[in-house]
């Protein structure tokens, strides 16, 4: 049975018609939207991170308001940006969140997009070893941080104040959370070794290659390296795969304002380039009366694939807005892609 979370970019603008003109409108309406999701029956509410922007950063903080005020749903990130944190911190703080929501946390970690800054990672202090990338550093960071969540001992402990001489674990430890961290992976080679590493796939809206193949081909094969990478590793626990969708169903006039004409020119695959160097296939969006646009999410490869389907919101059109939406798609999409509620 699948799942469908919405992702929230968290952005905010003082600019006319925006809903979210503050951080704090964009922070607080997050949680408000995750209460209304929850008791729509939505399965997840995530959060995108990115720095030096107009937009969520920190998202462990909004995570935790979350978690305080729903019973249910899954809480999670997509994705965060692993050259920028400290690996231990990160764990202590995810395993906090992941305590306080009763095990519901979903840890979307990545090498991340694109940023405004020159060198983001530099000026939060980290910089990649000699010889090694950014991409590298990203990688030993989750390394880290996987070791953390798991318990391994990392810290030499001072007999004199410890009273052992065992290492020491990072503390709280939260019991389940190493077997929920997903790689954000934006090719097919990234998705086999996520699968080896033994961390769930999360696949977004672009990959960053390009076979001349529909977006949702590409992204199905993607998926079907990562599971066959899974099993070769021989990992006892089963794998997720979520994927991102931008589904925008029209049935008034204020959707139609805001919408319709995306319609038709975001109905078909794009190519082009991310920061200017990467060619990168981007996928479709479903704009159109709910009716239609089920038909076709449900053709969609790799939402076929996938056990999880989150779907990006515009949340600077509000909760009520970003609400209803999400209530059309319920009950008149998601159980086109074999989507049932939850008890």
């Amino acid at each position: 049975m699948k799942r469908i979370g919405f992702l929230s970019f968290g952005n905010w603008t003082p600019a006319p018609g925006s809903r979210t003109r503050t951080a704090r409108d964009a922070l607080l309406q997050t949680v408000e939207l995750a209460v209304a999701a929850e008791e729509l029956g939505v399965d997840g509410a995530f959060v995108r991170v990115h720095h030096f922007a107009r937009q969520q950063a920190a998202p462990f903080p909004v995570l935790a308001a979350v978690a305080a005020r729903t019973e249910r749903i899954e809480i999670g990130t997509g994705v965060i940006d692993m050259r920028y944190e400290n690996p231990l911190y990160m764990a202590e703080e995810a395993a906090q969140v992941d305590l306080l929501s009763g095990g519901r946390l979903q840890l979307g970690v990545s090498r991340g997009s694109p940023e405004p800054a020159l060198d983001g990672p530099a000026t939060f202090g980290y910089v990649p070893a000699e010889g090694t990338t950014g991409a590298d550093m990203a990688r030993a960071h989750t390394e880290l941080f996987r070791a953390a969540i798991a318990g391994a001992g990392l810290a030499e402990a001072d007999p004199r104040t410890a009273g052992t001489s065992a290492r020491l674990k990072v503390t709280p430890q939260a019991p389940g959370l190493s077997e929920r961290v997903w790689w954000g992976s934006g090719t097919r080679e990234t998705a086999r070794w996520a699968g080896r590493e033994g961390m769930n796939l999360m696949s977004s809206t672009l990959l960053t290659e390009d076979t001349g193949v529909p977006f949702d081909e590409l992204q199905a094969e993607q998926i079907e390296g990562f599971r066959r990478a899974w099993a070769e590793a021989g990992h006892r626990h089963e794998p997720r795969v979520s994927v991102s969708r931008s589904v925008l169903p029209i049935t008034t006039d204020e959707d139609r304002w805001y919408f319709g004409a995306r319609a038709e020119q975001d109905s078909r695959d794009q190519v082009g380039y991310v920061g200017g160097v990467e060619l990168a296939r981007f996928g479709r969006s479903y704009v159109g009366e709910p009716d239609v646009i089920a038909e076709q999410l449900a053709k969609d490869a790799a939402v076929r694939e996938a056990d999880t389907l989150l779907l990006t919101v515009p949340n600077q059109l509000g909760v009520d807005f970003n609400a209803r939406m999400l209530s059309t798609i319920v009950e008149h999409v998601a159980p086109a892609i074999g989507w049932e509620r939850r008890s």
